[in-house]
């Protein structure tokens, strides 16, 4: 899957579930601290990214490392590796 695929649907969970502006969506930008998420906001947003991407995360140890942005895009990026998402990757 192309990283700019990535990072389009994901920033559109975020815009589309949080009501979050797309000016704040940035690869730095920490989940808590800087977007305002709570735990229970991350059992929606597990949700809404496997409906997205069709893909099974919560039973992910991985998941407990994420803190930004970016490491939902690496995250969602290895996971598309794995189970070979269907949309083309870039070179």
């Amino acid at each position: 899957m192309a990283q700019k695929e990535i990072i389009k649907m994901t920033n559109e969970v975020f815009e589309e579930a949080f009501e979050i502006e797309s000016q704040k969506l940035t690869p730095e930008a920490n989940i808590f601290n800087d977007l305002g998420l709570d735990s229970l906001d991350v059992v929606d947003l597990v949700v809404a990214l496997q409906k997205k991407f069709g893909v099974q995360i919560r039973n992910d140890e991985r998941v407990r490392n994420i803190r930004t942005l970016g490491d939902i895009y690496g995250f969602i990026d290895a996971l598309g590796e794995e189970n070979k998402l269907s949309l083309p990757r870039e070179n």
